[in-house]
C-alpha cells in the first residue's frame, strides 16, 4: 500500500512540474529572454532576434525562414524593410514569420 501511494505521489508531482514548465513557455516566448538582445540580433540580420526568442534550437525549426533568407536582399532585407519588421516583431515578442502584418 505504501509503495502504491508513493508511486502515485511521485507521478502526481512529476505531472505538476511538467505542466508548470510547459505553461510558462507556451504563453510568452519572451520568458527568460532579453528583448534588448533580440533587438540587436534583428539589427544584425532579420530573423535572428526571433530565433533567439525561441531559444535558438535547430535552425530550420526555430528560425523564421522567410525573414532570414529574404534578409540577404539589399534594401528589402538588410538594411531595409525586413530589418525594421524583425525589430518591431521582437519588441512585441512575436516570433512568427509574417512579412506584412504590423498589428
Amino acid at each position: 500500500m505504501i509503495r502504491i501511494l508513493g508511486a502515485i505521489l511521485c507521478a502526481a508531482s512529476l505531472f505538476l512540474a511538467l505542466a508548470e514548465q510547459a505553461g510558462a513557455h507556451d504563453g510568452n516566448p519572451c520568458v527568460g529572454q532579453s528583448r534588448d538582445n533580440a533587438t540587436w540580433l534583428s539589427v544584425a540580420h532579420p530573423g535572428l532576434g526571433e530565433w533567439y526568442l525561441r531559444g535558438w534550437g535547430p535552425f530550420f525549426e526555430h528560425a523564421p525562414q522567410r525573414k532570414f533568407w529574404l534578409g540577404f536582399i539589399p534594401l528589402f532585407g538588410w538594411p531595409g524593410y525586413l530589418q525594421a519588421k524583425s525589430i518591431y516583431d521582437v519588441r512585441k515578442c512575436r516570433t512568427y514569420d509574417d512579412l506584412w502584418s504590423w498589428h
